[in-house]
This record gives C-alpha cells, sequence and structure tokens, in this order.
C-alpha cells in the first residue's frame, strides 16, 4: 500500500507540469494533444516491445481500451482548451471536480453502493469551483470546458482498474494511447476547420517541450499511476489527483506570475478544495489504521 501511494504522488508532481506545459507550447489544445499522443505511442510501443511487456490480447479488449483512450484524449482536448480559454490555475482549480464525478460515476459504473462521504467531500469541491465561477465572471468560459474535462477525467481511471485486473498496465496503456491518436487523427481535420492554426510542425522549442510532456509526464507517470491503481480505489486515485493543481499553481505562480491575476475569490475556492483534500487524507490514514488493528486482532 505504501509503494502504491509513493508511486501515485510522484505521478501527480509530474502531472503537475502538464497544465504550465499547455502554456508554453505554442500550438492549440487539438495539435498539442495530437503530438502528446504521437510521441507517447510511439515511446510506449517502442520501449514496452524491447522490455518484452505487450502481451497478447482478445481483439474486444483492444477496442473497449481503445475507447477508453479516446474519452482520455477528449479530456487533454478540454483540458488544454481551458487553459487556452482562462489560465492554468482555474484550469487545474476544475480538474479537482473529478472527486465528485468519481463519487457519482463510479458506483454507477461498477455497481456499487455510493459513498455518502467521498460524495459528500466532492460536491464541496464543486462548490469551491463554483465560488470562482460566480465571481470570477472573466474565466466562465474557461471553468466550462475544464468541468467538462474533470468528467472525461473521472470515466477513465474507473474502467482502467477494471482492465488492470487482467492485463498489465504497460500493454494496456499501448492500446488506449494508440486508440486516442487513432479517434483524434480522424476527428482533428474538422477541429482545424473550426479552430484553425498557423502552422503544423512544431519547432524545436515547442518539440522539445512536447517530448517532455510525452515521456515525463506521460509515459512515466501512466506507468506509475497504472501500478498504483491496482491497488487502490478510483475515488482515492481520483482525489489525491488533486494535488496536481496545487503543484501546478505554484509552478503557475512562478513561472507565469498568475497570482498577479487571481482575486480573492479564487483563494477562497481554492482553500475550500484544500480542505476536502486534508479532511481526506486524514480519513485514508484513519482508514489504514482500522484495518491494521483489525489485522493485529485477527492474529492475536
Amino acid at each position: 500500500m505504501k509503494k502504491a501511494f509513493l508511486q501515485l504522488h510522484i505521478a501527480v508532481f509530474l502531472a503537475g507540469f502538464t497544465g504550465i506545459l499547455g502554456r508554453l507550447i505554442s500550438f492549440n489544445e487539438g495539435m498539442i494533444v495530437w503530438y502528446r499522443l504521437l510521441f507517447t505511442a510511439m515511446t510506449m510501443w517502442i520501449l514496452f516491445t524491447i522490455r518484452k511487456k505487450i502481451t497478447r490480447i482478445p481483439l474486444a479488449d483492444i477496442l473497449k481500451i481503445g475507447g477508453v483512450g479516446v474519452i482520455a484524449a477528449m479530456h487533454w482536448v478540454t483540458f488544454y482548451g481551458s487553459i487556452k480559454y482562462s489560465n492554468v490555475s482555474v484550469a487545474l482549480v476544475c480538474f479537482s471536480a473529478i472527486g465528485f464525478f468519481t463519487a457519482l460515476f463510479e458506483p454507477l459504473i461498477l455497481r456499487k453502493k455510493i459513498n455518502g462521504v467521498e460524495l459528500l467531500l466532492g460536491l464541496v469541491t464543486i462548490s469551491g469551483i463554483y465560488i470562482i465561477f460566480h465571481f470570477d465572471t472573466q474565466y466562465k468560459t474557461g471553468i466550462i470546458i475544464g468541468t467538462i474535462s474533470a468528467v472525461l477525467a473521472s470515466l477513465f481511471p474507473i474502467f482502467n482498474r477494471e482492465f488492470l485486473k487482467r492485463i498489465n498496465v504497460e500493454t494496456m496503456l499501448s492500446w488506449q494511447q494508440t486508440g486516442g491518436l487513432l479517434a483524434l487523427s480522424i476527428l482533428l481535420p474538422f477541429y482545424l476547420q473550426r479552430f484553425p492554426t498557423p502552422r503544423f510542425i512544431p519547432g524545436w522549442n515547442d518539440l522539445g517541450w512536447l517530448l517532455v510532456l510525452a515521456w515525463f509526464c506521460s509515459v512515466i507517470a501512466f506507468q506509475l499511476s497504472g501500478n498504483a491503481l491496482k491497488r487502490l480505489s478510483a475515488f482515492t486515485v481520483n482525489l489525491t489527483y488533486n494535488l496536481e493543481p496545487v503543484y501546478g499553481i505554484l509552478l503557475a505562480f512562478i513561472v507565469f506570475k498568475e497570482n498577479r491575476y487571481l482575486s480573492k475569490w479564487f483563494y477562497i475556492g481554492f482553500a475550500i478544495i484544500a480542505t476536502v483534500l486534508v479532511i481526506h487524507v486524514i480519513i485514508l490514514i484513519n482508514k489504514e489504521k482500522k484495518l491494521t488493528a483489525d489485522a493485529t486482532d485477527g492474529i492475536s
């Protein structure tokens, strides 16, 4: 369990850079995600094939995993779109709404009983986002897109956890990135008609940041979070990912000086979300202590 938490937090730390990279890269959100998927999928197939980590799976599983990859790709498009229409800090705060949507969707998809505490924590997170939405009207479009991104982000860890019960993480990730890449390749021409870009080939600066995004924030981070997901619930993984806004927002303050443009309502909303994270950590610690105590009593 401790190893899984460590892997998860390293993955979250790496994920904290994605918002910064989304602003550093000059492409629009569709092109950013397409190149991210291209470099990530190519790297995974080469690396995991050399390491003999890719296993044969039925076509039905390939199609299902690829379908989840499409959801992941749409999440990234809306996430980077939220950054473009607002800023890194606002987009990352919206991301933390995945706790609420996971608490809602996981029981429905897996036919489990709804956990009232998880749902309540998620609702409190939503209230923090609503405060920012209501009072910082300049960011409304970015917040709406960011909330859609959070809905999509809550779904694929739920499905991934089920896949990982019988498929190794390397095989699942390789097919998932490929599915997202193929779907976005079909949709991108139509997308670019609506949201055109002046160029399609990245310059050296953009190429460097895209490779960082693919190799560190995707290949390495996905492996770590995938391994953690084998031991932890999708809700725990998603709520722990609330640290991603913390890391990302601090970086945005340092790199882009975004703290100069945010009102007091942003900080009030963010403080509510941070409080939810602290409460959840306390609940997890108490739960682990109780499980340890019960195991000790059983042995004695």
